[in-house]
């Protein structure tokens, strides 16, 4: 029987609440498992990975009926807490959504194989040849909320890096988790891969998330925290491992003077309406004021109309009666709801220093036929993203040719950006020498 097996025997039950030491021994054993099979999996070929994927995008599709019941029992459960309507959308699971996650995986397995290739390399005057190649992390860490389909998105990219991932999902998606996880599991079998490749913990014990920020015995290389900002900023607060940072995403669409006015509707209807519990949503608008005369009421007819409340400064209060008046922390808020604050700001300059007092360095983007305000915008915007023309909501690993992502890294150290299997590698050098010895 496995550490991890043994433990749970002395739980009251797989969600109840361990005893302290319990707990303490429950994830040690799944810090262990994970650090052995990341070491077989840092030697396992890309076929044997691309086998095990393939399988995990058969069983998805095979356990559709089980995932969406088992999604069903979150979402009531989800009801019955009274969680909002967004967050509801960011729990629900459909046939279509769960062709997409099987589809994502199998975007993934076509990816090239990102260990071991070679980065650079170069011939030294005494004759070394060095080669920067690329290599896994070892084991992730990645802690998250409500969204189901990150248990298979963060699975699948981990094991295309050659990464053993430590799964920890919210409570209120354990059902929807655990069927998908079942699936990946499945792959692993049948691909004759190690089964705690891929582990979710088994406990909602919030003091698991706890354990997994000290490192779990030195056995946890990385972790990823993708969920709200009380979430991020406890992880960042608390742990003892490097952390990808994923900040909230407070996403700016200015619309510049030399905005086309139809093409900056149907930018900011999407980015702001297509999907508003997502990080890519947009939650400000800001229009030049030079446009203000003729862009500045139609978007705000046009964001009534499709259902979305508007809190503005002066300006956007004066073109129209049913905007709200903004606070200064509205500007600085991700609502994740049909909300959006809207300014009017002196062009693009004024944009610019906008975005970098309120925003969050995640997605922002520019409409205008305007190149100079577009590059001047691009390279100012001090974003993981920044646009020119396009919706926020493109902040997406999928979108990006990723096949999924673990999150949006919005910090500057090694990940910006959509997380995908690329940014899950880190990197070694390899040096081929002929007897040279150093003087």
């Amino acid at each position: 029987m496995t550490a991890p097996a043994r433990a749970l025997e002395g739980m009251k039950a797989i969600d109840g609440t361990a005893d302290s030491a319990g707990l303490t021994e429950l994830m040690a054993g799944v810090g262990r498992a994970a650090r052995a099979a990341a070491r077989a999996l840092a030697r396992a070929p890309a076929e044997q990975k691309n086998r095990a994927l393939t399988a995990m995008a058969a069983a998805i599709r095979a356990s559709k009926p089980a995932i969406l019941a088992a999604n069903a029992e979150d979402i009531a459960q989800a009801r019955n807490s009274g969680m909002t309507g967004a967050m509801l959308d960011r729990l629900a699971l459909t046939e279509k959504n769960i062709e997409g996650i099987a589809a994502g995986i199998e975007v993934v397995r076509d990816l090239p194989d990102p260990v071991g290739a070679v980065m650079d390399s170069w011939t030294r005057p005494n004759g070394l040849t060095i080669e920067r190649v690329r290599e896994p992390l070892g084991v992730v860490g990645i802690i998250y909320e409500s969204r189901p389909n990150v248990t298979a998105d963060a699975g699948a990219l981990c094991l295309k890096a050659g990464n053993a991932a430590i799964l920890r999902g919210g409570s209120d998606s354990t059902h929807s988790s655990r069927a998908i996880h079942a699936c990946l599991v499945q792959g692993l079998r049948d691909a004759n891969l190690p089964e705690a490749a891929i582990q979710l913990v088994p406990t909602r014990d919030r003091a698991a998330v706890g354990l997994m920020l000290t490192g779990l015995d030195g056995n946890l290389d990385v972790i990823v925290p993708r969920g709200g900002k009380g979430l991020v900023a406890r992880v960042q607060a608390e742990a003892r491992v490097p952390v990808f940072a994923h900040l909230e995403g407070v996403n700016h669409v200015y619309v510049d003077k030399a905005a086309d006015l139809a093409m900056a509707k149907s930018i900011v209807l999407n980015a702001k309406m297509r999907r508003t519990g997502v990080c890519g949503a947009a939650e400000t608008l800001l229009v030049d004021r030079a446009a203000a005369s003729t862009h500045l009421k139609p978007l705000i007819d046009m964001l009534i109309d499709a259902g979305c409340e508007i809190r503005g400064d002066d300006a956007v209060q004066a073109a129209d009666k049913r905007v709200k008046p903004a606070s200064d922390d509205d500007w600085k808020t991700e609502y994740l709801d049909a909300i959006i604050t809207a300014g009017v700001v002196n062009g693009v300059d004024d944009a610019i220093d906008h975005i970098e007092r309120y925003g969050s360095h995640h997605t922002d983007a520019i409409v205008t036929a305007d190149q100079t305000a577009a590059d001047k915008f691009l390279a100012q915007v001090d974003s993981a993203i920044v646009l020119h023309n396009a919706s926020t909501q493109f902040a997406d690993g999928g979108e990006f040719g990723f096949g999924a992502e673990i999150g949006i890294a919005t910090g500057r150290l090694h990940a910006r950006g959509p997380v995908g299997a690329e940014q899950l590698t880190t990197f070694k050098y390899r040096i081929r020498g002929t007897g040279q010895t150093r003087p």
